[in-house]
């Protein structure tokens, strides 16, 4: 148990004092590119399962 508390220790002192944090105005700015990067990359997905969904269907509809 004592080796968790050392390595709950060591992880906080290196977070505060060897990680170099973005100020908030970067944070800020790399949050909404995250956002909109992960809506365009969702709308894609969606985009490509819609085709591959209708190319699906017409295809089972012909061997029918």
């Amino acid at each position: 148990m004592a080796g968790i508390v050392t390595y709950v220790k060591e992880s906080f002192s290196e977070l505060k004092n060897n990680v170099s944090w973005p100020t908030w105005a970067e944070a800020q700015s790399l949050t909404v590119l995250v956002a909109v990067f992960s809506i365009i990359f969702s709308l894609a997905i969606w985009g490509v399962d819609t085709v591959f969904s209708k190319v699906i269907t017409a295809y089972f509809d012909l061997i029918k």
